[in-house]
């Protein structure tokens, strides 16, 4: 298959993972994590090869075609959050101590996410989803789901703010409905101290700064 623009957005979010060391952070090094990924390249192109791109005309940095998401099975969240920053940014990204010790973890991906691969995919048709800002969180999960969408889990709203640092604005940040652990918070990613944090809210509590960001499809193509 030709070069496409697909393929070269797709090399760049490889790049970016490279560069935060997410092949030593993993123990496959180099060679073992550009075989993991190396199978999304060519579903890529076939996903989004038109955009449009953030930095099209007309684009918006909260609508992405995909993101490339490496779970937590590969790179633990702690390491993964604290390679995220804002554009321009010199803080690196943080878990909020509001997570008491043990907790993250029992945030998973939940039943009806049906993650394609355990350890990495593609998140297609992706929108931070500031519309529902203000919105109760259980009434904004039900609205994506009514639409056929589906929330982000944790590891893809650490991929989206990694790949894409300028979808995480002031004002403009977002829940992460597909991670659960069975009680009534829901993670979310806002700026905290000119620094993306993950933290979480009550799904009953409305936030004017925080939307809910969704996805159309995840796939890891036929072998996935």
């Amino acid at each position: 298959m030709p070069r496409s623009r697909a393929h070269e957005e797709f090399d760049r979010q490889v790049r970016v993972l490279a560069e935060k060391d997410y092949p030593g952070l993993s123990g496959l090094g180099a060679d073992g994590f550009a075989a993991l990924v190396k199978p999304l390249r060519d579903v890529a192109a076939g996903l989004a090869d038109g955009g449009p791109w953030p930095e099209d005309d007309g684009g918006s940095p909260g609508r992405v075609p995909f993101v490339l998401v490496v779970t937590r099975e590969v790179v633990p969240i702690e390491e993964s959050m604290v390679r995220t920053a804002l554009p321009r940014g010199r803080k690196p990204g943080f878990v909020d101590r509001s997570f008491e010790e043990g907790a993250l973890p029992r945030f998973t991906a939940t039943e009806e996410t049906a993650l394609p691969d355990p350890r990495a995919y593609l998140l297609a048709g992706v929108d931070r989803g500031e519309e529902f800002c203000g919105a109760v969180p259980a009434d904004a999960m039900a609205a994506v789901r009514e639409r056929g969408r589906t929330p982000l889990t944790i590891e893809e709203g650490i991929a989206l703010v990694t790949l894409f640092p300028a979808a995480l604005e002031k004002n403009k940040c977002f829940s992460l409905g597909g991670s659960r652990c069975g009680d009534r918070r829901v993670p979310a990613l806002w700026i905290s101290g000119r620094a993306p944090k993950l933290g979480w809210c009550w799904e009953g509590n409305p936030h004017t700064w925080l939307g809910m960001a969704s996805a159309a499809a995840r796939t890891a193509g036929e072998a996935g």
